[in-house]
Protein backbone atom coordinates (compact mmCIF):
# COMPACT_ATOMS: atom_id res chain seq x y z
CA UNK A 1 0.00 0.00 0.00
CA UNK A 2 2.82 2.39 0.84
CA UNK A 3 4.50 1.68 -2.52
CA UNK A 4 1.31 2.71 -4.34
CA UNK A 5 1.11 5.94 -2.32
CA UNK A 6 4.76 6.80 -3.04
CA UNK A 7 4.28 5.97 -6.71
CA UNK A 8 1.36 8.38 -6.96
CA UNK A 9 3.46 11.15 -5.39
CA UNK A 10 6.25 10.54 -7.89
CA UNK A 11 3.77 10.69 -10.78
CA UNK A 12 2.25 13.89 -9.43
CA UNK A 13 5.69 15.52 -9.44
CA UNK A 14 7.07 14.04 -12.66
CA UNK A 15 4.06 14.50 -14.96
CA UNK A 16 3.91 18.32 -14.77
CA UNK A 17 7.66 18.51 -15.34
CA UNK A 18 7.45 16.13 -18.28
CA UNK A 19 4.68 18.29 -19.74
CA UNK A 20 7.09 21.24 -19.66
CA UNK A 21 9.75 19.10 -21.32
CA UNK A 22 7.30 17.97 -24.02
CA UNK A 23 6.78 21.58 -25.04
CA UNK A 24 10.38 21.84 -26.28
CA UNK A 25 12.48 21.08 -23.19
CA UNK A 26 12.42 24.69 -22.01
CA UNK A 27 10.70 28.03 -22.40
CA UNK A 28 13.65 29.35 -24.39
CA UNK A 29 13.52 26.39 -26.77
CA UNK A 30 9.79 26.98 -27.26
CA UNK A 31 10.41 30.66 -28.06
CA UNK A 32 13.00 29.68 -30.67
CA UNK A 33 10.78 26.97 -32.12
CA UNK A 34 7.77 29.31 -32.33
CA UNK A 35 9.99 32.13 -33.67
CA UNK A 36 8.63 34.64 -31.17
CA UNK A 37 10.15 38.12 -30.89
CA UNK A 38 9.52 41.42 -29.15
CA UNK A 39 6.47 41.75 -26.93
CA UNK A 40 5.21 38.25 -27.79
CA UNK A 41 8.52 36.74 -26.66
CA UNK A 42 8.55 38.78 -23.44
CA UNK A 43 4.96 37.86 -22.63
CA UNK A 44 5.53 34.17 -23.37
CA UNK A 45 8.69 34.05 -21.24
CA UNK A 46 6.98 35.77 -18.28
CA UNK A 47 4.04 33.35 -18.41
CA UNK A 48 6.30 30.35 -18.86
CA UNK A 49 8.49 31.39 -15.92
CA UNK A 50 5.41 32.00 -13.77
CA UNK A 51 4.03 28.56 -14.65
CA UNK A 52 7.40 26.94 -13.98
CA UNK A 53 7.65 28.68 -10.61
CA UNK A 54 4.21 27.40 -9.61
CA UNK A 55 5.04 23.86 -10.72
CA UNK A 56 8.38 23.91 -8.90
CA UNK A 57 6.80 25.32 -5.72
CA UNK A 58 4.23 22.50 -5.78
CA UNK A 59 6.96 19.93 -6.34
CA UNK A 60 8.94 21.28 -3.37
CA UNK A 61 5.87 21.06 -1.13
CA UNK A 62 5.12 17.51 -2.27
CA UNK A 63 8.73 16.51 -1.64
CA UNK A 64 8.54 18.23 1.77
CA UNK A 65 11.53 20.45 1.05
CA UNK A 66 11.74 23.56 3.25
CA UNK A 67 14.03 26.50 4.03
CA UNK A 68 17.24 27.02 2.14
CA UNK A 69 16.93 23.64 0.44
CA UNK A 70 13.53 24.68 -0.95
CA UNK A 71 14.96 27.95 -2.26
CA UNK A 72 17.82 26.11 -3.93
CA UNK A 73 15.48 23.47 -5.36
CA UNK A 74 13.09 26.11 -6.75
CA UNK A 75 15.89 28.17 -8.26
CA UNK A 76 17.35 25.16 -10.10
CA UNK A 77 13.93 23.82 -11.11
CA UNK A 78 12.84 27.15 -12.62
CA UNK A 79 16.21 27.65 -14.31
CA UNK A 80 15.93 24.21 -15.90
CA UNK A 81 12.35 24.82 -17.04
CA UNK A 82 13.07 28.27 -18.48
CA UNK A 83 16.38 27.33 -20.08
CA UNK A 84 19.25 29.57 -21.05
CA UNK A 85 18.00 33.09 -21.69
CA UNK A 86 19.72 34.80 -24.54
Amino acid sequence: MRAIWLGSIVLAVVLPMSAMAADGASCTASVTEKKLAGAAKTSFMKKCEKDATATCEAAAVEKKIFGAAKNSFNKKCVKDAVGAVG
